[in-house]
């Protein structure tokens, strides 16, 4: 068994990376991917290592002469490299193929070790190695039949959207047999490349060899191990997170991401906040429906978009005001706080980030479960002195709820008081507390020193498309803020979900009794867990205390490595108490969490 690499190409994708080096120069984590590749492939004993060269060859030599690689390696070179493409880099060495099995790489790859043991270890002769299509993938796709038959091969021009669900992507990792290239690989590059030229790709070759009644070729699919293609800059750095071998530093990187986790298609977030059960699949059929005129279509300006809210939420446009995700609108109105400004922690930090820590007074509840009435908020407050008050209700991360009574007492305290109030109910309507919002006319025209807070996103289940609502009677902020933000704040595909959300209010509603139910068994199943004591929560999230004896760094980090969820630990909004913040997800996803808990921690 021997092994060919494909490192020819320019790498033009990566620009200034691959300015005067090779693409499988590129490091990753501070190690060169040819370098790594090589390594894997030494472990093997092969025969022999055929690399083909081209664009900085004679650079890559040298570099490859300086690593300690056991296993004879011979060169190709293909020197009309930029007039080519990888079809003709795998014809000069077809001699090759033709004299031993052969196990065939692309250099662009990044890999676990594992891949290469599932080609060997595979009693069949010739393999295409092949994954799930997931959103991040590139380039051609296979159709395979349950017996691991290619049924089609799928180039780009030919991929179809709507047929996802039944294509496998190309790992660019092959095992051929010597007869295989004898018989049929190579007749057919030839033939190939006389009929269609020099500039196309090795997969055309396989793709007119599955077409034969017996092409001997199969398909071999991956179940979970790692991978990763690097064409740019993006990919090097969702590389340089899944591969890092420093689990402290991958966990690092994950976090820092912030989202845009469906480049990690097999992660489980239970980091970020959202409705499970919303928006039903009719609403996005609708959205889908229009996608193309979305698209390619002007969003209004504030104008509308206030009016579409106001019509939403039964309140004057005047009073509020749409922003690009509640972010965008909390920076805004912290802008506009004079004074002392009251937090009660642990908190969201959006608001405190946005606030000089000099001017702002913090209200700790003293109990294991950071939790706190209205009247704890006032009898503090009342010997501290504050000249505005931000509520997070439910509170984030403990659930803690003050219900729409409490609220109101806090409102007329504060009116008393000349404090600016701000309460945020992006997580409100997961409370088993019915009618309870703020956003009320009436209640908002009787109180101009009321600002309420909602983030879309959150309660409504669409984080992507980045909206939340501040609706206040104080009309003259307000309409400061309008000129604060960009006249095109939110995108036309926000745009039309407030201009349909109407409709759909029943589904909603359901999606909430749903949501309701779940969150209790979900809690009643975490109590299950030894170590782990449950926080009962009126949010879309879960607070838990572990014991002593378990570090949440610790657990965070075995969940994300060994099992792929994410979850939050709070250390560093608790002074270093053990707490955990825990999404809820569906049943299913709640259940794989509790399963991966009791298999780590045991059961009570």
């Amino acid at each position: 068994m021997q092994a060919v690499i494909l490192a020819a190409g320019m790498g033009k994708r990566l620009k200034e990376l691959t300015h005067d080096n090779t693409k499988c120069m590129i490091k990753v984590n501070g190690v060169t991917l040819i370098e790594r590749m090589l390594g894997q492939i030494d472990k093997h004993h092969l025969s022999r290592i055929i690399i083909v060269v081209g664009y900085e060859g004679e650079k890559l030599k040298e570099y490859i002469s300086t690593l300690n690689i056991s296993t004879p390696i011979e060169y190709v070179d293909n020197p009309i490299y930029d007039k080519t493409n990888n079809i003709y880099s795998l014809a000069l060495a077809k001699d090759y193929l033709a004299s031993d099995d052969t196990l065939l790489f692309e250099s662009d790859l990044i890999f676990e070790d594992s891949l290469i043991d599932e080609l060997l270890n595979d009693s069949r002769d010739t393999l295409a190695l092949v994954d799930k299509y997931e959103s991040w993938m590139d380039g051609t796709c296979v159709k395979i039949s349950e017996n691991d038959d290619i049924e089609a091969f799928v180039p780009g021009k030919k991929f179809k959207f709507n047929e996802i669900k039944d294509y496998y992507k190309t790992v660019n990792i092959y095992k051929f047999s010597k007869h295989f290239s004898e018989t049929h690989y190579v007749p057919f590059l030839d033939a190939y490349q006389k009929a269609l030229g020099l500039n196309e790709y090795y997969e055309q070759v396989l793709r007119v060899i599955t077409m034969l009644d017996n092409p001997e070729i199969k398909a071999k699919r991956l179940s979970g191990q790692k991978w990763y293609e690097i064409d740019d800059i993006q990919d090097l750095d969702i590389a340089e997170s899944i591969f890092s071998p420093d689990d402290d530093e991958r966990v690092k990187l994950i976090q820092g991401r912030y989202g845009g986790y469906w480049r990690y298609p097999k992660l489980l977030d239970f980091c970020y906040l959202v409705n499970p059960y919303f928006p039903p699949e009719k609403m996005k059929d609708e959205i889908r429906a229009n996608f193309d005129t979305l698209l390619t279509e002007y969003p209004s300006g504030m104008r509308v978009n206030s009016l579409l809210a106001a019509k939403n939420f039964g309140v004057h446009q005047e009073n509020i005001i749409v922003g690009n995700g509640a972010a965008e609108l909390i920076k805004s109105l912290m802008g506009y706080l004079e004074g002392k400004v009251g937090f009660i922690r642990p908190t969201f930090e959006e608001y405190p980030n946005r606030y000089d820590r000099n001017n702002s007074i913090d209200f700790i509840p003293n109990n294991n479960d950071y939790s706190y009435s209205a009247e704890d908020i006032i009898e503090y407050f009342e010997d501290n002195r504050i000249d505005n008050l931000i509520i997070i209700n439910p509170d984030n991360p403990s659930g803690n709820y003050i219900s729409k009574e409490g609220l109101l007492k806090l409102i007329n305290w504060t009116k008393d008081k000349s404090i600016k109030l701000v309460i945020d109910e992006s997580f409100a309507d997961f409370s088993d507390e019915l009618d309870n919002t703020l956003i009320d006319q009436g209640i908002l025209s009787s109180n101009p020193h009321l600002f309420v807070m909602k983030s879309i996103s959150k309660s409504y289940g669409v984080p992507g498309l980045r909206l939340g609502v501040l609706a206040s009677g104080d009309e003259k902020i307000i309409a400061k803020m309008k000129k604060d933000v960009a006249i095109w704040n939110i995108n036309s595909f926000g745009e039309f979900y407030l201009q349909i959300e109407e409709k759909y209010k029943k589904d909603y509603e359901e999606a909430l009794v749903k949501f309701r139910t779940e969150r209790k068994r979900y809690e009643k199943e975490l109590e299950r867990v030894k170590g782990v004591r449950v926080i009962s929560s009126q949010a879309n999230f879960v607070m838990v205390e572990l014991d002593e004896d378990i570090s949440p760094k610790d657990l965070l980090k075995i969940m994300l490595i060994k099992h792929n969820i994410l979850i939050k630990e709070l250390t560093t909004k608790t002074n270093g108490r053990n707490y955990l913040r825990l999404a809820v997800r569906d049943k299913k996803d709640n259940d794989y969490l509790v399963s991966k808990f009791l298999l780590e921690l045991g059961e009570k």
